[in-house]
């Protein structure tokens, strides 16, 4: 099983050089190192034994050191886990939370395949995918209930839709995070080998400013605030909303589900002690989102005190993109929507890029996604947390040129 595993992520891995927008998605894979024999419980799981009862600070009895393995670098996507750490709710929940920070070698579904990590941030899809080479994880936590990614072009290009994709040089990341954008083509009739010119796109908005591509691929978090920090030339001001098409793909119709908690499958199934761990610690991140709901300029400071090296207001925008990604959730946030579950399984069977692979084969066997940990960590937080946040609504940012 190790053996297959190692050989199945490291070919994965390949499909997977992803060098993740700035927080877009994962990365090129270090070699996988053989995953760790399944550790037993230290002590047999009690079925009558409730989970463990969240303590104050300070009055747990033990703690439990567990691991979260972040898919890039230090940013406000990730503002959540870093404020549970910095507001207590992991230490309120008996845990000492170390967040690896992601890198461009670094696949953190890989990561916790391996055993490297207690739980992992990855996208959908990505994680998809691992999972069908051998890896054995399992969503346990639905954070994103929005896909953030924008197809952006100038206002002047007349690309409002992905009708007017034809005939047009459309820039995409590729590496698995194209499959918004073909799915997009396909919706709209073209065939993408001959309709569209496809090319491949750095992560930045440089060949978009610089004319040599038309329409380029954005976070809603990430790159599209970049666009809105660089100077146009024409009026010697920064570029405005109005300068620009975006086209939405979560608005269009093919969407697909990113950043979510993945967990070790078969330690959640027989270790209780594991399982009681990713019920508090998603308890905790949870309530470290809804804070930062409702705190967005601190918890931007909180990323940026953590090691980020984006500017202010670049964080800030970060910190209010993602949280339209979050609220409101109407179910609860943390809790995987079927409904965009199956719509990113659809696209992943059925959408090929232009060398005709698919990010899945077959449907996921069972066991892909779980709902019953989010269901317990909300129950954990009671009345203490708002996780719906049907009052929402984005705060307003000013960027500043270059984010700061």
């Amino acid at each position: 099983m190790n053996k297959r595993l190692s050989t199945i992520v490291a070919g994965v891995s390949v499909l997977s050089l992803v060098a993740a927008a700035c927080g877009s998605d994962d990365e090129p894979a270090a070699e996988p190192a053989p995953a760790e024999e399944e550790a037993p419980a230290e002590e047999p799981a009690d079925e009558e034994a409730p989970a463990e009862e969240p303590a104050a600070d300070g009055d747990c009895e033990t703690t439990d050191s567990v691991s979260l393995q972040l898919q890039w670098f230090t940013q406000a996507q990730f503002a959540g886990y870093y404020a549970a750490v910095d507001k207590g709710f992991y230490a309120d929940q008996c845990l000492d939370v170390e967040i690896k920070e992601g890198a461009v070698e670094i696949v953190p579904q890989t990561e916790l395949a391996n055993g490297n990590a207690d739980f992992a941030i990855a996208w959908v899809p990505k994680a998809l995918q691992t999972r069908e080479a051998g890896a054995d994880i399992v969503n346990i936590a639905q954070v994103f209930g929005r896909s953030g990614t924008l197809q952006v072009s100038f206002a002047d290009s007349g690309i409002t839709s992905p009708d007017d994709f034809a005939g047009r040089t459309i820039g995409n990341w590729g590496f698995g995070n194209e499959y918004e954008v073909f799915a997009a083509i396909g919706q709209a009739g073209l065939d993408p080998a001959s309709d569209v010119t496809l090319v491949g796109q750095q992560f930045d908005m440089i060949a978009l400013l610089e004319g040599e591509i038309d329409a380029a691929e954005a976070m809603t978090y990430n790159e599209y605030a970049q666009v809105l920090e660089a100077v146009n030339p024409d009026t010697g001001e920064l570029y405005q909303p109005e300068d620009f098409n975006v086209i939405n793909y979560e608005e269009v119709g093919v969407g697909m589900l990113q950043d979510s908690i993945w967990a070790d499958a078969a330690k959640l199934a027989d270790d209780a002690d594991y399982r009681d761990q990713a019920v508090r610690f998603v308890a905790a991140s949870l309530q470290g989102w809804a804070y930062c709901r409702d705190n967005v300029e601190e918890c931007a400071t909180i990323v940026t005190d953590a090691g980020s090296t984006l500017g202010a207001s670049h964080q800030q925008w970060m910190m209010n993109e993602v949280n339209k990604l979050i609220w409101p959730a109407e179910n609860g946030a943390g809790m995987l929507d079927q409904a965009a579950w199956d719509r990113t399984v659809e696209i992943s069977q059925s959408t090929p890029n232009l060398d005709g692979a698919t990010v899945l084969t077959a449907p996921p066997t069972d066991g892909a996604y779980t709902t019953d940990i989010a269901t317990e960590a909300m129950a954990l937080l009671g009345d203490s947390v708002d996780l719906v946040g049907a009052d929402y609504a984005p705060i307003e940012v000013t960027l500043n040129p270059n984010g700061e």
